[in-house]
């Protein structure tokens, strides 16, 4: 029996996986001939780019619902060596230490938050890069009533004005309201702080909106910072000032999966490999990469970005691939000429834009309606079903998402 191994149930890993029993249920080539094993560290298919919500329960997709219908094993444990040439994955799961071999493998192990060393960074703050990270946090949070009332007890740092920067401190005033009560909201303090001279800065069109939301939502935006430390107490910026406070968060920037340098391939400057437009990882025999593990020119032009809107796509065609290539068929390019981002502000309502360069589209309630369907709808899989899984599954490309500003208009 011959074997195609996919790293991580994330956006790419699931969609690489149900993309490859999709191609292997067209070819008529059951389980027996060929097996479509996926490797995770848990049960669960997380929705990460929610992390930043409350509460987080519809974050996770049991993997069972959705993999066992397409025919997928699936492989509870952590890579911790690949030997390419061997054509072989180190599996540490829970009971033992297992070497699988495999004739075709997806490196879709994903990204993680990136830790630069800043002293008490690790020690002292809190993220949303991860489930257990965002329920820690909303834990954390519950907790600030019954603390001591001290300087800082409902003060929050963001400190990271990118997109996972801006949504979670567009949550958080509401939210601690929420916790708070209406006895402590005068001592509710959320800055938002980045080293870029503006925040939202890379948002393009977008960002005087970005700005001015933050402001309504009594976000304290604070640019041009450098952090220079961080302890239980708050953190210091490089110019000396103090913040104190109970709660900082670090959005600061993501790095692919350490395992992309067992490969022996150069890596991008954020860690990812190398593919060609058929997600090949380039002079790796048998190798595939999808999602935020792999740079693709996603239009002949521009490197992918770590998101969900490039990481689904390339799993689906990856899973597609790494059977035609099994198999001596014809794979298929991918290529998207288009990108959105669609940047939720909370109680405010969100932001829409097009094109590389942001150009801003819709804004309040009209870009929100898009965001909750994103986030609701559009990024979860079918469960049970498999003819919906795997028609879910086809190697092609959505069409953006809907504008309901122009829509309405």
């Amino acid at each position: 029996m011959e074997r195609i191994v996919i790293v991580g149930a994330g956006f790419a890993g699931l969609w690489s996986a149900l993309g490859a029993a999709r191609k292997l249920d067209e070819q008529g080539i059951p389980g027996t001939d060929v097996e479509v094993a996926i490797i995770n560290p848990t049960q669960y298919h997380s929705i990460r780019v929610r992390n930043y919500e409350e509460p987080l329960e519809q974050t996770l997709v049991p993997l069972s619902e959705v993999i066992e219908p397409a025919g997928v094993a699936l492989i509870e444990g952590t890579v911790s060596d690949i030997d390419p040439t061997a054509r072989r994955v180190v599996v540490d799961t829970r009971d033992s230490v297992r070497q699988l071999d495999y004739d075709r493998l997806v490196f879709a192990a994903g990204s993680k938050l990136a830790h630069p060393a800043i002293p008490g960074l690790a020690e002292h703050t809190y993220d949303v890069d991860t489930h257990a990270g965002a329920k820690r946090l909303g834990e954390h949070l519950r907790s600030l009533p019954a603390r001591a009332a001290t300087a800082g007890r409902y003060t929050v740092a963001v400190i990271g004005a990118g997109l996972t920067g801006v949504e979670i401190a567009a949550e958080l005033p509401s939210r601690l309201a929420g916790i708070a009560g209406d006895a402590a909201r005068g001592g509710i303090r959320v800055i938002l702080a980045d080293r870029s001279a503006k925040i939202g800065q890379e948002m393009g069109g977008a960002q005087p909106v970005i700005e001015r939301a933050m402001r309504e939502l009594g976000v304290e935006l604070m640019p041009g910072i450098s952090l220079k430390s961080v302890d239980a107490r708050g953190i210091e910026l490089a110019d000396g000032t103090r913040v104190d406070a109970a709660t900082v968060i670090w959005c600061g920037g993501m790095r692919a999966n350490v395992m992309t340098g067992r490969f022996g391939v150069g890596l991008d400057e954020l860690g990812r490999l190398p593919v060609d437009e058929f997600l090949r990882v380039k002079d790796v025999p048998g190798v595939f990469a999808a999602g935020d593990c792999a740079r693709l020119l996603i239009d002949g032009e521009r490197p992918s970005v770590m998101s969900c809107q490039h990481g689904r796509p390339m799993g689906r065609y990856a899973g597609h691939n790494v059977v035609c290539d099994l198999l001596g068929l014809d794979m298929l390019p991918l290529q998207i000429d288009w990108y959105t981002t669609i940047l939720d502000l909370g109680p405010w309502g969100a932001v829409y834009t097009e094109g590389w360069d942001r150009h801003l589209v819709a804004q309040g309630a009209a870009a929100k309606r898009t965001k909750q369907l994103i986030n609701g709808q559009r990024i979860y899989p079918p469960r049970h079903v498999r003819k919906d899984i795997f028609q879910a599954a086809a190697p092609v490309v959505q069409a953006p998402p809907p504008n309901y500003a122009a829509a309405d208009s």
